[in-house]
C-alpha cells in the first residue's frame, strides 16, 4: 500500500498520538475516582462541545446513564447540546456564545462536574461555559488537542491529545471517554462503600458554617 494514501497518512498520524496518550492513565484513574465518588455522591456530570466534539459527549454522557459493560446503576450525566430547545432559544436571545454558559448556571451546583470537549480549546462558548462552572464552584475538566491552549488554562485539569491533527484528536478524545466510563465502573464498588452524610452538621464556631451550608446543598 502506498505511504502517501489517506488511509496511511492517518494511520500514522494516529501511531504518532498513542504513545504519548498512554501517560495520562494516572489522570484517567483519579478522574475515574473522583467521578464516580461525586455520582454516588448526588451530584452529576455536565458535558458541552461542538460538533463532533458534541457527539462525542453525547457518547459519553450515554455509557453513564446505561451502560459500558455490566449492568449497574444509572449514574446522572446530561449532554448541554443536546436540550436543543433551551440551546436555540438562549442562542436567539443571547448569543452563540451564551449557549452552554447560561445552561452551566441554570443545572450546575458545587458537588457538580463540567466537562468540556474541544480539539482547539478556543471556543467561545466552552470558555464561556468553563467561566460559569468556575464561578458556581464546579469543578471544571477540559478534553482538548495540544496544550497550553485557552480551555486548558481555565479548567482546574485536562487531559490534552499531543497531535496536530484534529481527527485523531477527537479519536484519542473517544478513547478517553470509554476509559474514562471503565474507571468509574471499578470505583463504583468503592464510592458505595463509603457512607454518604445524611443531616445537618451541627457547628459550634463560624468558621465551621460555610461547611455545614455546603452539606446542605448537596441533600438539596
Amino acid at each position: 500500500m502506498a505511504a502517501d494514501t489517506p488511509l496511511e497518512a492517518h494511520l500514522t498520524n494516529l501511531a504518532a498520538a498513542l504513545a504519548p496518550f498512554r501517560r495520562h492513565e494516572p489522570l484517567l484513574a483519579r478522574w475515574g475516582a473522583a467521578l464516580a465518588r461525586r455520582l454516588v455522591d448526588g451530584g452529576r456530570l455536565l458535558v458541552a462541545g461542538n460538533g463532533g466534539s458534541a457527539a462525542e459527549a453525547q457518547h459519553l454522557t450515554a455509557e453513564l446513564v446505561g451502560k459500558l459493560r455490566e449492568d449497574r446503576q444509572p449514574l446522572s450525566a446530561l449532554a448541554l447540546h443536546a436540550e436543543t430547545s433551551a440551546m436555540t432559544a438562549i442562542g436567539n436571545d443571547y448569543g452563540y456564545d451564551e449557549v452552554f454558559a447560561r445552561q452551566v448556571r441554570a443545572h450546575g451546583r458545587d458537588c457538580d462536574i463540567l466537562l468540556l470537549l474541544s480539539t482547539s480549546g478556543s471556543s467561545a462558548n466552552l470558555l464561556a461555559a468553563a467561566r460559569a462552572g468556575r464561578d458556581g464552584g464546579l469543578t471544571c475538566w477540559a478534553l482538548t488537542g495540544p496544550a497550553p491552549n485557552p480551555l486548558a488554562e481555565l479548567c482546574h485539569d485536562v487531559l490534552a491529545v499531543d497531535s496536530p491533527d484534529s481527527q485523531v484528536v477527537q479519536e484519542l478524545h473517544l478513547v478517553t471517554s470509554h476509559l474514562l466510563c471503565e474507571y468509574v465502573e471499578r470505583e463504583l464498588p468503592v464510592a458505595l462503600a463509603v457512607p454518604v452524610r445524611t443531616g445537618v452538621e451541627v457547628v459550634l464556631d463560624g468558621g465551621a458554617a460555610q461547611q455545614a451550608q455546603g452539606v446542605m446543598r448537596r441533600q438539596a
